[in-house]
């Protein structure tokens, strides 16, 4: 079960870095170091768990599995909202999406929440330098991608998402492009290249260094070299098994895939839609699946050459690195395309970390949430955990890969203004409600507000084909999971409460551009 950490010494009006260790839980040091391991932190947009090291029989990502080789894999990791902004919010402060108060792609954490402190300004504070390329944060709703995060100026290149089209002519705009061009053509090779500067930067330096790296491919559209495209024969993949809506599930817990459809080469489909005749065609969902993997082949490529960068300035032997895809995403199951549910295939996270000292090869089948990896560096860099963090520490997972820290992890996904939906998966079962009425986890519980209800069996059904919510022969398995999420209702909102007392909220501004990402 997660642990309630108590809150204590936030200021009530400003928090500022060099406050920030005097409101932390003290903990003694495993060991005294000359100086603190680094932190290499990969982040890769819309990557879900689609590496060998997780059994997908099609992906091509050496880098990846080079990491999963050396240490460790977390096979039950999931994200606390499958969308970028509000995910990506959560998992740099280790606060829940009720903490943050970040629901949308248009809210900056900040602006709304000026106490929060994140993971890099918490380690800055601890006398790491922290430097950054690419996203890490919703590039559209942070302004400067949040300079107080980072000791070094934060830096990106001008993005490239097309080479053949016209940038002009959005309506030109394809959901896929192959061209024959080196890797530096396109977005995540020239963020690669200053990954490079900036490593080269931090590790002259006499601090410890927090680097972190946002790569933007697989995220739509599947733009990327052709090379990577020729490592795939398109005829040799496989469409999800099963391209329908869930017995017994509410429509609420779907979506249309509307950001699909907005591409110049994308016919209009239904998701989830009973009739086979008006989902994607074959040849359209093949093609999809090409480009997803050849840009997620790409952006491993980018990942290996900073790993072998690190290898080459003798610095692996003292670098933690850290890979995580910021939420899971749809390839057609259930006929959805994108991200944006309370299902596995979208909550579902791939997350992998190499430590320095720890064993390698290891599969960690814990459940675990990317509100645990801040407190986890936490205990690996010995420095103190701050004591509001949501999560806890994975090290007792990766020092016993069979324990389970906690019971369940718990996903979160708004419907419209007004309905959110809360969902808890252990190890068998996810079970989820519906809840209405502007519902959040700081107001108490009640059943009245629910509106649907989900639950699913992954061990006798993993495609999510019903729910057995009011089946016979799962009553007791029900009546257990409404208790538990029952539970998680009363502690998320005792810890709302308490930050709350702290956080000195704001009311949100949008902070998006016209030429914002929507996803």
């Amino acid at each position: 079960m997660n642990k309630l950490f108590p809150i204590i010494g936030l200021a009530a009006a400003q928090i500022s870095v060099s406050a920030a260790p005097a409101t932390a839980q003290q903990k003694a040091p495993k060991q005294k170091q000359q100086k603190k391991m680094n932190i290499l932190f990969i982040a890769v947009d819309d990557l879900k768990a689609n590496t060998r090291a997780y059994g997908d029989p099609y992906s091509i990502t050496p880098a990846m599995d080079r990491i999963a080789r050396e240490g460790i894999v977390f096979r039950n990791a999931y994200c606390q909202q499958a969308v970028s902004g509000p995910t990506r919010a959560s998992l740099m402060t280790g606060l829940r999406p009720d903490r943050t108060r970040i629901w949308d792609l248009a809210t900056y954490f900040r602006q709304l929440n000026p106490n929060v402190v994140t993971l890099p300004e918490y380690l800055m504070s601890q006398g790491y330098e922290t430097a950054a390329t690419g996203k890490l944060y919703h590039m559209s709703s942070t302004p400067g991608h949040d300079p107080q995060s980072w000791s070094v100026p934060y830096e990106t290149p001008k993005s490239v998402t097309y080479i053949n089209v016209d940038g002009k002519r959005k309506s030109h705009y394809p959901i896929v492009e192959c061209a024959d061009v080196p890797d530096s053509a396109y977005t995540d090779g020239r963020r690669l290249q200053t990954a490079m500067k900036l490593l080269d930067r931090v590790s002259k330096g006499d601090k410890p260094f927090f680097l972190a790296v946002g790569f933007s491919r697989p995220h739509l559209p599947f733009t990327s070299p052709k090379k990577y495209w020729d490592l795939y024969d398109r005829d040799k993949f496989e469409l999800a098994p099963y391209q329908e809506k869930a017995v017994n599930s509410p429509d609420i817990a779907y979506h249309a895939s509307n950001g699909m459809k907005k591409y110049s080469d994308m016919p209009q489909f239904e998701s989830w839609s009973i009739d086979p005749s008006k989902r994607l065609s074959v040849e359209k969902q093949k093609e999809i699946l090409h480009g997803y993997y050849a840009a997620t082949s790409y952006t491993d490529a980018q990942i290996g050459k900073l790993l072998n960068e690190l290898d080459r300035k003798g610095l692996a032997d003292n670098t933690i690195v850290v890979i995580w895809g910021d939420h899971g995403w749809h390839l057609g199951d259930h006929s959805m395309w994108q991200k944006m549910t309370n299902f596995e295939q979208t909550t579902h996270v791939l997350f992998m970390m190499r430590v320095p000292g720890m064993p390698a090869g290891v599969q960690a089948t814990g459940v675990s949430e990317f509100v645990d990896i801040f407190p986890t560096l936490c205990e690996l860099t010995d420095v103190p955990t701050p004591a509001w963090i949501d999560g806890v520490s994975l090290v007792p997972a990766i020092e016993k890969p069979s324990s389970f820290i906690k019971e369940y992890a718990m996903s979160q996904y708004p419907r419209g203004k007004n309905v959110m939906g809360y969902t808890i998966r252990t190890a068998r079962f996810r079970y989820t409600e519906w809840l209405s009425g502007g519902f959040r986890t700081y107001m108490p519980y009640d059943g009245k507000y629910v509106v649907g209800r989900e639950m699913y069996d992954y061990e006798k059904d993993p495609l999510e084909k019903e729910s057995v919510i009011g089946k016979e022969g799962y009553r007791a398995d029900q009546k257990k999971m409404e208790a538990l999420f029952a539970q998680c209702m009363k502690r998320e909102y005792a810890r709302c409460i308490e930050y709350g007392k702290r956080a000195d909220f704001h009311e949100p501004q949008n902070m998006r551009s016209d030429s914002a990402d929507d996803e």
